[in-house]
C-alpha cells in the first residue's frame, strides 16, 4: 500500500490576510487528512541588517523594529494555535530569524514536510504566472517555489473563511 502523499505540512505565516488564509487551509487539510501541521513565521533580519548597513536604519531602530516583528510573529502564531484548537487540530509553531525563504526551506526540510503552503492573492482574470508576479511577496514566493525540495501550494481559495466556519 502506498503511503499518504501528504503527511507533514508547513505553512508560511507573515501576518497578511493571505497567509492567515493559507493557515486556515492547512488546518482544514490537517483535519481532513490527519497530517502534521507546522506554522512558521520568519522575522526578516536579513533585510533589517541590509537597511542598517545602508544607514537607512540606525542600529537602535533596527533592534526596536526587530522586537516589534518578533512580537507580531508571536501574536500571529498564537492566533493560529487558537484556530487549530477550535478545529481539534494540533499545530506546531515556530518563530525564526533570518532570510525568509531560506529559513522557511530549512524549517520545512528539518520537519520533513511533504508540502509547503503559501498565501497568494486571488486574481481571477490572470494566469497563474502573472498572479505570482502581482503578489506582494512575489520574490520570496518565487525563491521558496524554486528552492523547495517538496511540493509547494499557493493557496487562493476564495471561500476559505466560510469553509473554515462550517468545517
Amino acid at each position: 500500500m502506498i503511503k499518504p502523499l501528504i503527511q507533514k505540512v508547513v505553512v508560511a505565516v507573515n501576518g497578511s490576510e493571505q497567509s492567515i488564509h493559507a493557515a486556515m487551509y492547512g488546518i482544514l487539510l490537517s483535519k481532513q487528512y490527519k497530517c502534521e501541521l507546522k506554522a512558521i513565521y520568519v522575522v526578516d533580519t536579513s533585510t533589517l541588517r541590509q537597511l542598517t548597513m545602508s544607514r537607512i536604519f540606525l542600529e537602535e531602530e533596527s533592534r526596536n523594529y526587530e522586537k516589534r516583528l518578533c512580537d507580531d510573529g508571536s501574536r500571529y502564531l498564537s492566533y493560529l494555535e487558537k484556530l487549530a484548537k477550535e478545529k481539534g487540530v494540533k499545530i506546531e509553531t515556530e518563530l525564526k530569524k533570518g532570510a525568509i525563504w531560506s529559513e522557511l526551506i530549512k524549517a520545512a526540510e528539518d520537519f520533513g514536510a511533504n508540502l509547503i503552503l503559501l498565501g497568494g492573492k486571488e486574481h481571477p482574470n490572470d494566469t497563474a504566472q502573472n498572479s505570482i508576479r502581482h503578489d506582494k511577496i512575489s520574490a520570496t514566493n518565487a525563491e521558496i517555489i524554486g528552492s523547495a525540495s517538496c511540493n509547494v501550494l499557493v493557496v487562493r481559495e476564495p471561500n476559505i473563511e466560510k469553509l473554515f466556519k462550517i468545517a
